[in-house]
């Protein structure tokens, strides 16, 4: 089954004229642990709705195999309008997503997994009778979801879907607590990066220098979902000139063309993945999986419980 995670931070943080996602939490930035833990809970595609001061937000996060989508009317509509735009995008490229405000970082991968685990069509973890984030919502509920009205927001729209919420038991009073909050906040990050621990593992391929790696992976990908190199990039937050440079050293050090272009037309040129192309990203894909797999396992071996004293 194919998961994936939406993050929500268009929003402006009013108070303050910090931006709210890239404030630390601990060493790392409020997004970044976000997207910390679902990577440790095993989810690998991330999408993550910008508006606010999204440049800056956007470049901060560049590095971390994120999608950026825009709200560009995040100061004239609500968060819900942010849902569907991620919702929108993440439709027809996962069965099911989990949706979490930026400032709600501190719910914990063994609650992902815990969710991921329970097969209802809306999920929501519960801890000392209280419910928070993250949501995880079946696919099979997102044309509901795109054409709702948002009265009463997200929860308003899940409750119009007529399914049932199964309700998960979690100990982690992550799940509600927002980053500005004060009181137990500190025990609770302190809490949290106990648990955060884990093995990164970063994969590429080389000849005489790296060719090919995640982000060039990620590049490919969302040509091949836009028809557009300019498009991609601008959903990575990299240069159009960078984007092409990553491309052109690939396909030269692969000797093999992967990308189709076509000129002009009323619409315009598009770009896209040859059927080789497809193939070299799935099978390298599977190799990332099986060795982060392989990795998972032999941190288990080698620090057991370690790190959760």
């Amino acid at each position: 089954m194919k998961t994936a995670a939406l993050i929500v931070a268009a929003g402006m943080d009013k108070g303050t004229d910090a931006i709210g996602p890239m404030r630390n939490l601990g060493s790392i930035s409020v997004a970044q642990r976000i997207i910390a833990t679902y990577h440790q809970a095993g989810i690998r595609r991330i999408a993550i709705v910008t508006g606010y001061q999204a440049d800056e937000l956007e470049r901060h996060l560049s590095n971390n195999g994120v999608v950026f989508l825009r709200n560009p009317e995040y100061a004239d509509t609500f968060m819900f309008d942010s849902v569907k735009i991620g919702i929108e995008y993440l439709k027809d490229k996962c069965d099911r997503v989990f949706l979490s405000p930026v400032n709600i970082p501190l719910f914990t991968s063994e609650t992902v997994k815990q969710l991921s685990a329970c097969p209802q069509s809306l999920v929501c973890p519960v801890c000392d009778g209280k419910s928070g984030h993250p949501i995880l919502i079946s696919a099979a509920l997102f044309d509901q979801i795109l054409s709702d009205s948002g009265e009463n927001g997200i929860q308003g729209a899940l409750s119009r879907c007529n399914v049932d919420m199964a309700m998960i038991p979690v100990e982690d009073s992550g799940i509600f607590n927002d980053f500005r909050a004060t009181g137990k906040y500190n025990l609770l990050l302190e809490q949290h990066n106990a648990r955060l621990a884990r093995p990164v593992i970063h994969v590429s391929l080389a000849r005489e220098k790296i060719f090919f790696d995640a982000k060039v992976a990620l590049l490919l990908n969302l040509v091949d979902e836009t028809g557009s190199v300019r498009t991609a990039c601008q959903r990575m937050q990299i240069s159009y000139s960078g984007g092409w440079n990553m491309i052109r050293t690939l396909e030269s050090q692969l000797h093999h063309q992967l990308i189709e272009r076509s000129q002009g037309g009323a619409r315009g040129g598009r770009s896209n993945l040859t059927e080789e192309g497809r193939w070299f990203i799935r099978s390298f894909q599977r190799f990332e999986e099986e060795l982060r797999v392989q990795a998972n396992i032999l941190f288990e071996n080698c620090f057991g419980s370690f790190f959760n004293e």
